[in-house]
This record gives C-alpha cells, structure tokens and sequence, in this order.
C-alpha cells in the first residue's frame, strides 16, 4: 500500500511538473506572439468584399511616407447611430494605415465643441470654418419631439507644414437617405484619406481650365461643378484667345463645356500643343443646337447643326460626335403646364430627348456611379487612329432612336408615350475615353494666323488620354427661378432624384489628373447589410423572444443535464 501511495505521489509530481511546464510555454508563447507582432502586422480579412483591406495603391503611398502625418478627426462624442458607424468605420481605416505606415502616422478623435458654452462654440465652429472644417445640423427625433445637434463629419490631414481639409460625409446637399449617404461614405474613405495625404505631400494642386470666349456655360451654371473640383484643384476660366504657352505648361487638365461660337485655328493650335505636351482634354459637345427654355412660348423649335469647326480635330483624335439627337425611353421627367388659363396645372412628363445614360462598369472611371442626367444629345463614334485605343463609358440604354438632323421638336411629342418595341435597338454610344499617342492635328501644316509664339512643333504626343461626351449640359447645374442660386450638379429640382453627373465629373478629374491610379480607390465598394425596417416592425415582438428567451432556455436545460449528470456519474 505505501509503495503504490508512493507511486501515486510521483505520478502527481510529475504530472503537475508536466502541466506547470506547458502552462509556462503556452504564456512564452503569447508573449513572443506579441514582440512578433510589435515588428510584423498581418491581419485575416473574412470579409466578402475585403472592406477591412488596404488596396496596394493607398499601402504604397503609405510605406513611402517619410514626413511625420498627424490626422484630427472631428466626429466624436455623443452622436445618432449612423455617425457613430461612420466614425468607427473611419476609426478601423486610420488605425490600418497607422500600422502600415513608413513614418509616424499619428490619428486624434476629438469632439470641438463639447462641454462648451453657447458663445464658446460659436468663437470654435468660426476657427474651424476658416481651417475648411464645416459642421452639419441635425434633426434628432426625442420625446418631446425634435432637437438640433451640431457635428462634424470632417477631419484634417497636417503633414509637412500644409494641412488638407477631408469631408467624411458624401452628398451633404443630396435629398437622399442618411443611411445611404452614410454607406456611400463608408466606400469613399480610403480614397478620401490616402488622396488627403498626397496633396499635403506632394505640393500644388494639380491645375483644371475651364474654357471661355467661345460661348461656353457661364460660371453661374458651372459653379457647383467649379465648386466640386475646388475641394482637390486648382479651377479657373482660360481664354484661348488669350492665354500663352506658359499659361498652357501651368495646366493638367482642360475642359471644353458646351461651345456655342466656332473656333479660330489659333484657338485649336493652342490646344494640339496642350495634348501634344500632355495635357488632359475634356470634351462636352453639342453638335445639335436645342435648348428646352426657347419651346417654352412656341411650343416648338428647330433643332439645328452647329458649326464649331471641331470636327477634323476630334476625327485626328479617334472620335466624331454626330449630328444627330438620342431619344431614349429611359429618360427623365420635364413640367408641363396642363390645361388653360388659371386652372392650368404643373405635370411631370418623359421627355425622351433628356437621356438617362449609363455607365460602362467595366471600367473603373465610371463604376459605382448613377446613372448621368444629360440634355439633347448627340452619338459619339470611334474613329481607327494607330496608337489609340477607345473605351465607351457612357451610352443610351436598349430602347432608344437616333434622329438626323436638323429635326423640328415640339412639345406635342410629349403626349406620345414611347412604344418600347419601336425603340428597341442597341445602346448608342454618348461617351468615349481616348488613351495612347496622340497624332498633330498640324503636322506639316503653317502657323495659323495669330499664333506668334514658338510653340514647337511635335510629331505626335506623350502617352495621353482624352474623353469625348456628346452633350454640353452634362456638367451643368440647375438654377433656382426663387433667388437664381445654384443646385447641386446632378440634382433635378423638379423631380427631387439625385444623378451620377457629380460622381462623374470627380470621376473624370481624378482619372485624367492623377497618373498612380485613385481612381480605384474610388470605386471600391464596401456593402453595409443593413436590417430590413418593415420586417423589423412587423416581427419585432417575434424576435425579441427569441433573443431573450432562447439564450435563457439553452441555460436551463444545459443546468438538468449538468444536474442529472453529475448525479449518474457519482451514485454509481
């Protein structure tokens, strides 16, 4: 009996020493687990659409950083639930790029206003709208019914002395959904950020001109598109007539919207030099001449051909914009005054000369963008240049006719529904991107009259790229009749929808001005899979039993097995 105590004895001894020696390596294990961890970051993402994983272009800005970057964010405190899932969105993305980041990468969340008195906050939110950091008012339903809170969806990227203001949430001014807006915000942080830290890093702004003197929209209908384009540009009007070769070498990108007077030779030389040195063009034309306003005392108008002395250059180029006018079925809305006198009433109507067109989502410019509101437009073909490759990114949809013109429209055509089976055919083509070598519309031709300068004359351009659009209006904004301030671009006063155009226009200038490729991060689509709200009310009873009550019955029963377990293993 004391031999077999005995052995009982080493056999605990040694099975504790054994025990004791795996707990000891299991915790020298955690620790160097977490020196390891201190040096080399790595993370598994689960999700479908990898929401939790840095894309290679914003990893590569990241590990090059070799300035300190510090990143004050404002959204914090007490905050409704959808900000609140915005600022921890916000919150996951800075903490990855603290992680891969070649230099300190420091991030603040602070509340500007909180625990302040009245006029303090005033003296804050002033200090701050000077900085580009804007607040946005809230109504916030409570008990006794609707309260107003101030946050600020906006953060701050400082690094080598500048800072670069960044607008966490999209479509402020859009009469949209919150939690949309919230959801489309989401998608676009990373973007938002990594391009933040480039231009706080990689000095001026990149310059866009916007075309005058040809009768091109005034700055009134260009605003909230000039507007939008501030946020990341340097925008301004350029005369053709009379900016120089140095004006010329300042810009990136040069937009020619809607032009109503034809161009000189002098004002195309200047612009073949642009694109020969390798400045980016942007092209919105309307080939045909028609304007919704002038039918409204006649009730119809000649929709003519106009002559902008741009088609040889555009042909030099790779496309040709028609002149012809899209009717699609798929079209937006237009008032209409019904009946007579001081009875007539305001009606909504198709008007299908007002096309929705539709992205092409297998390129990244225009992926995960509405559809574009546009006015009277016109086809866009592609012409077989060497060394040019085309991409269409905007076209009707299935149900459209192309009409020649010149074509007299009524508004009698109004009443006549579009009949899907004579519309039936195969989109037609409203935009098309343009990338290569670019051939001179002037090679081995004479200096056109006007031109004094020596602008060099080359064979053929750098490595390009160019985009056609047959619709002038595609970047115009809405005017209010009430006091003539401007809507936002993409927005229909009359109907209330928000569409793609401003979407498309940030688009454009991110793809045409940025060579390291944001525009992908742009377009990354993060799905936030909200909860079904009339299922909600309609189950609510339903699901909170099942939520309360199973948990609670799983217990019980775990404890009777337990209970007459116990009590089988220890009366036998």
């Amino acid at each position: 009996g004391a031999d077999q105590a005995r052995t009982g004895r080493q056999k605990m001894v040694k099975t504790g020493k054994r025990k004791f020696f795996w707990a000891l390596a299991f915790v020298a294990a955690l620790v160097m687990l977490n020196i390891i961890a201190q040096y080399v970051y790595t993370r598994v993402d689960f999700t479908k659409e990898k929401r939790f994983t840095l894309t290679a272009q914003s990893k590569s800005v990241l590990k090059n950083l070799d300035k300190e970057i510090v990143v004050t964010v404002f959204l914090d405190g007490d905050l409704p639930a959808a900000f609140k899932r915005l600022r921890n969105a916000t919150k996951d993305l800075l903490a990855d790029y603290r992680a891969y980041s070649g230099a300190s990468f420091k991030v603040v969340f602070v509340d500007p206003i909180g625990g302040l008195s009245a006029g303090d906050q005033d003296t804050v939110i002033n200090n701050l709208y000077q900085l580009g950091i804007e607040p946005t008012t809230l109504n916030i339903k409570n008990d006794a019914g609707f309260a107003q809170k101030t946050v600020f969806p906006m953060a701050i990227v400082e690094g080598d002395g500048k800072q670069q203001p960044v607008k966490l949430l999209q479509n402020l001014d859009a009469m949209g959904d919150y939690e949309e807006n919230i959801n489309n915000s989401i998608q676009n942080l990373e973007y938002l950020f990594t391009s933040a830290i480039q231009q706080v890093l990689g000095g001026q702004h990149p310059r866009i001109g916007i075309t005058e003197g040809n009768g091109e929209l005034s700055d009134l209908l260009l605003h909230d598109a000039i507007k939008s384009l501030s946020d990341n540009y340097e925008v301004g009007r350029v005369d053709l007539n009379v900016i120089d070769k140095q004006g010329l070498d300042k810009l990136k990108m040069l937009m020619v919207v809607k032009p109503q007077k034809e161009f000189t030779e002098a004002e195309k030389y200047k612009i073949n030099y642009f694109v020969m040195n390798g400045g980016r063009v942007v092209w919105c034309i309307d080939q045909v001449g028609a304007e919704l306003d002038s039918m409204g005392r006649s009730g119809e108008q000649l929709a003519f051909n106009r002559k902008l002395n741009l088609d040889d250059m555009l042909f030099m180029y790779g496309t040709r914009i028609n002149y012809n006018l899209i009717a699609d079925a798929n079209c937006a809305e237009i008032p209409l005054s019904t009946g007579g006198g001081q009875q007539g009433q305001i009606q909504m109507a198709p008007w299908v000369y007002y096309p929705l067109l539709m992205p092409d989502t297998t390129h990244n410019l225009v992926r995960n963008i509405d559809g574009v509101l546009a006015e009277f437009v016109s086809t866009v073909d592609t012409i077989a240049v060497k060394g040019l490759s085309k991409q269409v990114i905007l076209k009707s949809s299935a149900f459209n006719k192309v009409h020649s013109t010149p074509k007299l429209l009524t508004l009698q055509m109004v009443a006549e529904q579009p009949d899907p089976k004579a519309y039936a055919s195969v989109p037609a083509s409203a935009g098309v991107l343009v990338e290569g070598i670019f051939p001179s519309v002037f090679l081995n031709r004479p200096l056109p009259p006007g031109i004094s300068e020596n602008y060099g004359a080359s064979l053929q351009s750098k490595a390009n790229k160019m985009i056609v659009i047959g619709d002038g209006d595609v970047f115009k904004n809405q005017v209010s009749s009430r006091d003539g301030s401007a809507f936002p671009l993409g927005f229909d006063r009359y109907t209330g929808r928000n569409y793609g155009n401003k979407a498309l226009l940030l688009n454009i200038a991110d793809y045409l001005c940025n060579d390291n490729n944001l525009i992908s991060l742009r377009n990354k689509e993060v799905r936030i899979r909200l909860l079904d709200r009339t299922r909600l009310r309609t189950e609510k009873l339903q699901w909170q039993l099942i939520n309360v009550g199973v948990p609670l019955l799983l217990l019980i029963l775990f404890a009777i097995f337990q209970h007459y377990y116990r009590k089988h293993k220890y009366t036998r």
